[in-house]
């Protein structure tokens, strides 16, 4: 069985924010995970949600069939590289503030694709 991927490098939001939605969709078929995500308010959701589309087309074109009813086996959110910015304080102190960045992966089971 080959499993069919997709990511987002460098998705602006950080790895917390996201990693309740994969737990949340990991082990569910596409078509429950795109039902569970689409109707939750979160920014986070949407970038996963995005990634599971991708990975669902991704299949799709090297040739599964139902990608629908493929099982999501794969859901990972790592956190990236970030920005460092210095945000000053009293009596000429500064405190570093840290934008964080993700890298998504989703990694969808498809059988026997080329």
């Amino acid at each position: 069985m080959a499993t069919v991927k997709a990511t987002h490098k460098f998705a602006r939001i950080s790895a917390t924010k996201v990693r309740p939605f994969a737990d949340l969709v990991r082990g569910m078929t596409v078509q429950e995970g795109l039902d569970a995500l689409r109707y939750l308010p979160n920014r986070g959701a949407r970038f996963l949600e995005q990634v599971l589309k991708s990975a669902a087309a991704n299949a799709e074109d090297r040739g599964a069939r139902n990608v629908e009813r493929l099982k999501i086996i794969e859901a990972r959110v790592d956190g990236g590289p970030m920005f460092k910015r210095l945000q000053p304080r009293a009596r000429g102190m500064a405190f570093l503030i840290k934008k964080r960045f993700s890298h998504i992966r989703v990694g969808i089971d498809a059988p026997e694709v080329n």
